[in-house]
């Protein structure tokens, strides 16, 4: 048994209301395509400002990257020509140095060797000095009693000499002077003189003075010789002293003419032992009591 077909149903659609939702949409869409072309155009500009930018600050970093680079190489050629420098003075330190010490080492060698020669020699006379001090003791003790002997001798000698001497000074003449009442004693020779020397009493000075228009210089005193007579042995002097000017005249061998001198009390005195022909011979006696200024 067949079915029988069956029919379409039909819907009927309500009414619709105005769609407002559409042009909502396409507005919408309308402004985010232009935000999106505005920020295209930004974003275009912002890329064009950048790599400009960036190609002027790749600029300027190149340019000062060079520049740093060439100062840094003349940095590094001054550096490296300074570190030449030291190392030239060093090796030349260092070789001077060296000979220095070569040098140290040749002197100090010969001065060793010098050294060496000098103790040698200092030795050799050192052994020489003890063999001469060997023979000089044997010679010394071979003479020992010679000298012993000669002493002996001496001693007796000056004895004699001692006893001649107080001989002497026992025969000498006292005399009395022109100004002083006491008398003086005197030395008529050289022999006698000595022994007034060694009585210490006064200074003696001897001299020899001839007949001159200037006088001699005789101790502390000027003698000028004005007269001369050998025949009677006399003679006349002019005697300066202590700026005072006294003439003794016609005075004779070995008397004493005296004179008072302003340094000491007792008069000074001059004997002549001998008058020769213009000449006279003699001594002067200063006394060597002083008085005090």
């Amino acid at each position: 048994m067949s079915t029988p077909p069956q029919q379409p149903t039909y819907i009927i659609p309500p009414p619709q209301s105005p769609n407002w939702k559409t042009p909502l949409m396409i507005g919408a869409f309308v402004l985010l395509v232009i935000f999106n072309i505005f920020l295209y155009v930004q974003l275009e500009h912002v890329r064009s400002d950048t790599k400009t930018e960036m190609s002027k600050l790749s600029s300027d970093l190149s340019a000062t990257v060079e520049q740093i680079r060439i100062e840094s190489s003349a940095s590094v050629q001054q550096a490296s020509k300074r570190v030449q420098t030291l190392q030239d003075a060093l090796d030349q330190q260092r070789l001077a140095a060296d000979r220095a010490v070569g040098q140290a080492k040749v002197d100090a060698q010969r001065k060793v060797d010098l050294l060496q020669k000098q103790v040698q020699t200092e030795q050799q006379r050192q052994q020489q000095a003890i063999n001469d001090v060997k023979q000089t003791a044997d010679t010394t003790n071979t003479k020992l009693t010679g000298v012993s002997n000669d002493v002996g001798v001496v001693k007796t000698d000056l004895t004699n000499t001692k006893s001649q001497l107080e001989q002497t000074i026992a025969n000498l003449k006292r005399v009395a002077g022109d100004v002083d009442s006491h008398g003086s004693l005197i030395a008529t020779n050289g022999k006698e003189l000595d022994a007034l020397r060694a009585l210490g009493e006064k200074n003696y000075f001897q001299f020899t003075i001839p007949k001159s228009k200037h006088p001699q210089k005789v101790g502390d005193i000027m003698v000028q010789l004005k007269k001369a007579d050998t025949k009677h042995n006399r003679y006349t002097i002019e005697v300066l002293a202590d700026d005072k000017k006294v003439e003794k005249k016609d005075k004779t061998i070995n008397e004493p003419v005296q004179f008072f001198l302003a340094k000491s009390r007792q008069p000074a005195e001059i004997v002549v032992n001998e008058v020769r022909k213009n000449t006279i011979v003699g001594y002067l006696a200063e006394p060597k009591v002083t008085i005090a200024r």
